[in-house]
């Protein structure tokens, strides 16, 4: 890929690293992956090897210590070839490993990075099947017993959280109610095998079928004090800045996806043969093709340019959103692009087309549906400050 998004020659060389990886290691294991619907230890060791499990965090913790572009580079990359691996890369280090590095003690970084970034995965537990767009309502509490807490509750479509190699979750939990009445949320770190806290696999999705999603179950789990990440009250906060983080990385599944969409379309639109033409010279194919590059270089020069932002410590809360929603959107539209350039092969499981159009879908819900993503976006603008 040429030059025209001012890419540092470490940034170059690391995007076609990662991308000659996902082609050689990757690629050859996604048809049969997503059609078992199985979890690979085997290439989430390899990822770990190659430092995409803790790609910003100093190396003093086991990290790869990459700017935020970079990392977002990583999960692009990634995600052009499988979205699954894609989403194992972006959960683990956005949701992952974020929280614990931002908002974590001295001791709990030490405790966890170093393993986190090695090969071991972290969830975040926050959505319940009450409390999604509403995380206000979460009912997951945590109750102060002596020098203890007592967490009860259940998250629901948590990544990373019930492999063999997770070590736990960050589950927000409400503490109290504070003086002006509004609930008191505080994030605890929980880990696996706890007793009380079940974590189990949730099957059956149409998309992301090689990643893993899990249910947690959160009954009597007793917690020390010194499990809580940051400061007691300080949940939602976290919440909210974690996200605004993440959504970054939901954008770069969305701009790989739409990268690895339009590069199958143009490829076989250059073989495919109708009335003794490559349909690629036919205008209503070539106007497709022409549509997803022109979406796609816009959402890749906004999506960088929010990279850079935070990179430079600006605040993103609005510029986040806006590329997440664009990049998700993009994402739809060039799997829906690709499926009808293919036709009737578009619809069969043995072309990634098929594929393609699944798991785009996701990434118009995840961390914000599109329309809380529109909401975010009204508040920052003022359109209720009236």
């Amino acid at each position: 890929m040429e030059n025209k998004f001012n890419l540092t020659s470490e940034q170059q060389i690391l995007r076609e690293t990662v991308r000659r990886f996902a082609e050689e290691e990757i690629k050859p294991k996604v048809r049969e992956l997503d059609e078992k619907e199985e979890f690979s230890y085997e290439l989430t060791a390899k990822m770990a090897e190659m430092g995409f499990l803790g790609c910003f965090i100093p190396e003093e913790y086991g990290g790869s210590n990459l700017d935020y572009l970079s990392y977002i580079m990583i999960v692009e990359e990634i995600t052009r070839v499988d979205s699954s691996q894609g989403a194992t890369v972006a959960a683990h280090n956005s949701l992952g490993i974020g929280p614990i590095y931002y908002f974590g003690n001295e001791e709990q970084k030490r405790k966890y990075l170093p393993k986190l970034a090695s090969g071991y995965l972290w969830g975040f537990g926050l959505t319940e099947p009450e409390a999604g767009s509403d995380a206000g309502n979460t009912k997951t509490t945590a109750v102060k017993s002596g020098d203890k807490w007592i967490i009860n509750g259940t998250k629901i479509f948590i990544t990373n959280a019930s492999t063999d190699v997770t070590l736990g979750s960050t589950i927000l939990a409400v503490t109290g109610t504070l003086p002006n009445g509004k609930k008191e949320y505080t994030c605890f770190l929980v880990e696996n095998g706890t007793r009380g806290f079940t974590a189990r696999p949730m099957k059956h999705k149409m998309m992301w079928r090689a990643s893993n999603t899990s249910e947690l179950i959160l009954e009597d789990v007793e917690v020390p004090e010194e499990n809580i990440l940051g400061k007691r009250g300080d949940g939602f906060k976290q919440m909210l800045k974690t996200l605004d983080n993440g959504r970054l990385s939901i954008a770069a599944m969305g701009l790989g996806l739409a990268q690895g969409a339009f590069e199958y379309a143009l490829n076989y639109a250059k073989t495919r043969k109708t009335f003794g033409q490559p349909i690629s010279t036919h205008q209503a194919i070539a106007f497709k093709l022409a549509d997803m590059q022109m979406q796609i270089d816009l959402a890749r020069t906004y999506l960088y340019n929010v990279c850079r932002m935070l990179d430079n410590g600006q605040k993103i809360t609005m510029e986040s959103a806006i590329a997440k929603l664009y990049c998700s959107e993009v994402a739809h539209s060039c799997a829906n692009h690709c499926v009808q350039i293919l036709g009737g092969y578009g619809l069969m499981k043995e072309y990634d087309a098929e594929r393609f159009y699944r798991d785009q879908k996701i990434l118009e819900i995840g961390e914000g549906t599109s329309e809380i993503q529109r909401l975010v976006i009204a508040r920052s603008i003022g359109c209720f400050d009236i």
